[in-house]
């Protein structure tokens, strides 16, 4: 007997589509829905063989050769399937200017984050700008653990 996909399993594959990254709960929270329903229609999902694998899907653009060369057409079959090497590099930006990275990121980690800036006053701009979210994400993240 087929499965008749019906809009909670389109709105899961669709979240996971724009961000396979995501956590049942945080679907669960873009569907209205309850994160055990989540789980188990994923869990259906898998079970009747449409959904394969969450894969990650790579940006070569910010992918180089030893030396700062770009990779090449012959480097990359598609975003899923870039040939990678020991050696490469991958160009940062800076998550609050944007602008490009040297050798040594200036990192700030909360909860399960990592951000990345060229400098500390960016660091600290970002932090300023953003410490409610911040606060609230770290407030989550003990939730979740106890």
């Amino acid at each position: 007997m087929p499965h008749e996909l019906d809009d909670i399993d389109i709105g899961i594959i669709t979240s996971l589509q724009q961000d396979g990254r995501k956590s049942f709960r945080q679907i669960a929270r873009e569907l209205n829905i309850s994160t055990p329903t989540v789980q188990t229609r994923y869990q259906r999902l898998v079970n009747i063989g449409l959904i394969k694998s969450i894969s990650p899907v790579i940006d070569p653009t910010n992918l180089k050769k030893k030396g700062k060369e770009k990779l090449g057409k012959q480097d990359i079959v598609d975003s899923h399937n870039v040939n990678l090497k020991s050696g490469m590099t991958i160009q940062m930006t800076c998550d609050l200017c944007e602008g490009e990275i040297g050798n040594k990121p200036h990192v700030f980690k909360f909860a399960n984050f990592e951000r990345f800036f060229c400098c500390n006053t960016c660091k600290t701009e970002y932090k300023e700008k953003n410490r409610g979210r911040i606060q609230s994400i770290i407030d989550k993240a003990k939730e979740e653990e106890s």
